[in-house]
């Protein structure tokens, strides 16, 4: 296992990645719930969605594990899967099946992109400021996370109160600025007892302070009435899921799906556009991840990236853990969801000292087993695994040290590039503003012909999406 996982070589052991491996499993486990509870709004079958988010999620895991020796991963993402029902389904009228057809023909995108060495341009093409900015930017967007998921937030009607106008006509009008919560919930509490504990272990350089403090907080929350431990006896309905599955399993490509898809010659350009928004949204996602949490960790080293850059097929670890997100969305969308992508929340297994394939391997078999033990997973609170998000990301956030914020050339793309992320609740689109304002610098001081070309065209791709999504929604 050593020297399949060179673990010496990384400097961790394998008591260490199979903390890691729990750490990150039970920050991420939430979607196994959450992903079917989105999709099935569009007609999808429940117990299809559970199954087919534990299986796309164990196989990506596993591939970025075994091939890629990297410990991230992988699971049908959040925001996609909105953008899959409530813009795609609901808002431009395709069924889910034809959704499907569309991620997968995403999936066929991004493994095309990452085999012709498109993504690993795109990273090289990246500033070094902006780079440690994405790093900041992931670390506050986890932390905002986790501060949401612990329900320390709620949104005030004043002064937070927006009013949307058309024609001078009031068409909506939403809450927008965040406020603490009065103290008197339980399962606030809980988060504050768990940040607490974790605080207190990681200061005193216990090890495993953050799976310790998970497990601490459920145990905590069974008396404070958190944890409702007569829900794991319950066992799921394994049989009709299955059966359900077979419903989604394929549907990708019948002919309520990719059949129907070009039918029709006048939707083809919104069909060409949506999977562009698709692929756009889950590339970035990706390389915001990687960049964000691998630098700081030395997951992915200079070295490797100096390797990615100028060898070809897939030598280094960025070139293999690319490959391994990139088939993952074909896989998840031939199962029956929506895009997978790397998970964020991998950094909290990296910060409880993960560094490699190892520590994916056992997250995959957490989700495995998750098939027959769902109310066991679901024991966990969001209230134990938010301040886990918090103290990642406030670990994270250290990349930000080394911007020159006293040199407003690189302080204000760096400022849109980290803080967007966690105001927009979306990397892609933090790293779409940063790139916009570098641009608009670089213009300003005439030296547009230093922005490397990769950056420029994804500039304009971004500013493209955003008006492609403002005439489809």
């Amino acid at each position: 296992m050593d020297k399949f996982f060179k673990l010496r070589e990384n400097k961790t052991t394998v008591s260490t990645e199979i903390v890691a491996g729990l750490t990150t499993f039970f920050s991420m486990v939430y979607i196994i719930f959450v992903n079917p509870a989105i999709l099935s709004q569009t007609g999808m079958p429940y117990g299809a969605v559970f199954l087919a988010t534990i299986i796309a999620a164990a196989v990506g895991t596993l591939v970025m594990g075994l091939f890629a020796n990297v410990p991230y991963a992988q699971a049908p993402g959040m925001g996609l899967n909105a953008f899959f029902t409530f813009t795609v389904c609901f808002g431009l009228g395709f069924t889910w099946q034809q959704a499907l057809a569309m991620v997968f023909i995403c999936g066929i995108v991004n493994i095309i992109i990452t085999v012709t060495r498109i993504r690993k341009s795109i990273i090289k093409s990246i500033p070094v400021s902006l780079q440690h900015a994405i790093g900041g930017g992931i670390g506050i967007f986890i932390a905002y996370i986790g501060i949401k998921n612990a329900g320390l937030l709620q949104f005030t009607s004043d002064p937070g109160t927006y009013t949307l106008l058309d024609s001078g006509t009031v068409i909506a009008k939403a809450s927008a600025v965040p406020a603490l919560v009065t103290l008197n919930n339980p399962a606030v509490l809980l988060a504050i007892i768990g940040l607490v504990i974790m605080t207190v272990l990681l200061v005193l350089r216990v090890k495993g302070a953050i799976l310790i403090g998970i497990v601490a907080a459920t145990l905590i929350g069974i008396p404070m009435g958190v944890v409702d431990i007569s829900t794991a006896g319950a066992t799921s309905n394994v049989s009709s899921s299955f059966a359900d599955l077979g419903t989604t399993f394929g549907a990708a490509f019948g002919k309520e799906g990719m059949a129907s898809l070009f039918a029709v010659p006048s939707k083809i350009p919104l069909v060409l556009m949506t999977i562009f928004a698709f692929s756009l949204s889950d590339t970035f996602d990706t390389i915001g991840t990687f960049i964000g949490t691998g630098r700081k960790s030395g997951i992915f080293s200079a070295e490797d990236e100096k390797t990615m850059q100028s060898s070809t097929g897939f030598k280094s670890k960025m070139d293999k853990a690319l490959f391994a997100d990139a088939i993952a969305t074909s896989i998840g969308a031939v199962f029956g969801t929506s895009n997978t992508t790397t998970y964020v929340e991998s950094a909290a297994g990296i910060g409880a000292g993960g560094r490699t394939g190892l520590t994916s391997v056992v997250t995959a078999l957490l989700f495995l087993v998750c098939i027959l033990l769902a109310p066991v997973a679901a024991l966990v609170p969001s209230s134990a695994t938010a301040p886990a998000l918090i103290i990642v990301g406030i670990m994270m956030m250290s990349s930000f040290r080394d911007i020159k914020w006293d040199i407003l050339d690189e302080a204000i793309p760096a400022f849109f590039a980290g803080v967007f992320m966690a105001l927009c609740y979306s990397i892609s689109y933090g790293i779409a503003t940063g790139f916009i304002f570098y641009c608009i610098v670089k213009i300003c001081k005439r030296q547009i012909k230093d922005v490397h070309p990769i950056l420029i065209v994804s500039t304009l791709l971004f500013i493209l999406n955003f008006i492609i999504l403002a005439v489809i929604e």
